[in-house]
């Protein structure tokens, strides 16, 4: 067909598939469809789902991390332009936006001109989601020191009290790298009455022994990454559903939980050195009954305390039913995680990684002596206990699996533990872009003979009908290993 003819077949569709169509786009990209005709004009109009990003505005095959500091306020201008543009745009109160989300930087004024767009757009339309990711250009910590963390957390609270009606009406907000003073998180918590996602990432109150309370009544997931804050305290949170927190500083008792009823999803993850003290679930978890658990090490040392089944760890994992090990390291018995089987009757899947990742990890020997990391990561627990048979596990997922002896113990006490196990999965070591190259010897049964062999090891002496998988990744099985059964407000934000 002509090409006119295909032009003219697509605009013949009804408006609200036309606009189903560019909902699924950036608004950038969506925008661009308006030289198309007057139709695709006012179709801009209608869109439901604003979703306005300053990277989005880099030139093809720029990545975010690697923009000088002009590309920076270029495109953070274009945002702000772009946001206001479409907003005057369209008709106060015909259509509703579903999901306004901005991502910008803070420099000059444009945080200020985007929040005043937002905040007139609350009021004049029907705007049900709401978000600000605030950006502040640096994303090596290492790179940014207290001064970088002041400045950026003056500039937001300038922001802030400059556009009391958009965080009065925000749903989300993204955070990072930034010191607040001493009631400033409250505060924004008390304006943004109707919040439900918060992210901090790498932000303080410039006190190690400072401690942060959480009480908000509508909050439902909660992200605290890489915060040097001596201690959360999640006070009163009566919705909250999903709590991530990763990267703590001291170990005696670093998050404190109250009132959190409906808490179902918890990530938690941590690098931990040879002096701190190992965590305990039965009370770091106490008096939640969560059904979605992610435990992270950084390939590092094993900081979780294998614990008999007491009533109080019972209590927590009774509702139980996925638990995600990420990052374990190499080289070590993973007899221990049979107590986190022993303890949830009803788990139906068990995932882990053993990965030693050298991109992430501290490598040089000194600098490790120095910074007190453990030369033993491994941790023990007694296998005597481990005899009990569990009914309700069917998947047992192994992300960075080698024909070792370790590995092969392990799989034989789930087999024998786990009576109704339906599939393994067994995945060979994961690489990232940055470790690809590099020469590892890796025991993993490639050929059809050798894991023929493996099988008989595995099952030899068991009655187990577990079906056994190797080889290409079953789809699902990534993002349930990176992101435990989370779900948020827009897709991730990952720009090329």
């Amino acid at each position: 067909m002509q090409k006119g003819k295909r032009d003219s077949r697509l605009s013949a569709l009804p408006d609200d598939i036309l606009v189903n169509i560019l909902d699924r786009l950036n608004v950038r990209d969506a925008a661009r469809t308006s030289i198309l005709s007057r139709q695709w004009t006012q179709l801009c109009a209608k869109l439901s789902r604003l979703i306005i990003s300053a990277p989005h505005f880099l030139p093809h095959g720029v990545r975010y991390t690697d923009i000088s500091d002009d590309e920076l306020v270029r495109i953070n201008v274009a945002a702000a332009q772009a946001t206001e543009s479409i907003l005057t745009h369209r008709n106060p109160g015909e259509h509703t936006i579903r999901l306004l989300s901005t991502t910008f930087y803070l420099r000059d004024d444009v945080p200020i001109s985007i929040g005043r767009a937002v905040g007139h757009a609350m009021v004049t339309h029907l705007v049900e989601n709401a978000k600000f990711s605030v950006m502040t250009g640096k994303y090596d910590i290492m790179d940014i020191d207290d001064d970088d963390l002041v400045t950026g957390a003056r500039k937001f609270m300038s922001f802030f009290d400059a556009c009391p009606n958009a965080f009065g009406g925000l749903t989300a907000l993204d955070l990072e790298n930034l010191r607040f003073g001493e009631s400033d998180i409250s505060n924004v918590l008390i304006t943004c009455k109707w919040l439900k996602h918060l992210r901090l990432f790498n932000c303080d109150s410039g006190d190690d022994g400072s401690a942060l309370q959480v009480e908000h009544a509508h909050l439902s997931e909660l992200s605290i990454v890489q915060c040097k804050l001596a201690i959360v305290e999640l006070n009163w949170l009566s919705q909250l559903t999903r709590l991530f927190f990763e990267g703590w500083l001291r170990y005696q008792d670093p998050l404190l939980i109250g009132h959190v009823p409906l808490l179902e999803v918890v990530s938690l993850a941590n690098i931990a050195l040879s002096y701190n003290k190992m965590v305990k679930l039965s009370e770091f978890l106490s008096g939640t009954s969560i059904r979605v658990l992610k435990l992270g090490f950084n390939s590092e040392k094993i900081w979780v305390q294998p614990e008999c089944r007491t009533q109080c760890l019972a209590s927590v994992f009774c509702q139980l039913r996925f638990v995600n090990l990420f990052h374990l390291p190499e080289g070590y018995d993973l007899t221990w995680t049979m107590n986190v089987l022993e303890a949830a009757p009803l788990l139906k899947e068990l995932y882990m990684t053993v990965w030693d990742h050298v991109c992430d990890m501290e490598m040089d020997e000194e600098k490790r002596k120095e910074g007190s990391y453990s030369e033993n990561k491994g941790v023990e627990w007694d296998s005597t206990a481990a005899d009990f048979q569990h009914h309700s596990l069917v998947t047992l997922v192994i992300f960075g699996f080698e024909s070792e002896d370790c590995f092969v113990s392990y799989v034989r006490r789930v087999l024998v533990a786990a009576v109704n196990l339906e599939d393994v999965f067994l995945y060979s070591t994961l690489q990232c872009r940055s470790c690809r190259d590099m020469k590892k010897l890796v025991r993993y049964p490639w050929t059809k003979r050798q894991r023929i062999s493996l099988k008989k090891r595995l099952t030899t002496g068991i009655e187990s009908f577990a079906i056994f998988h190797y080889g290409e990744m079953r789809p699902g099985h990534l993002a349930k290993r990176v992101y435990p059964k989370c779900s948020m407000l827009e897709e991730k934000k990952v720009f090329v």
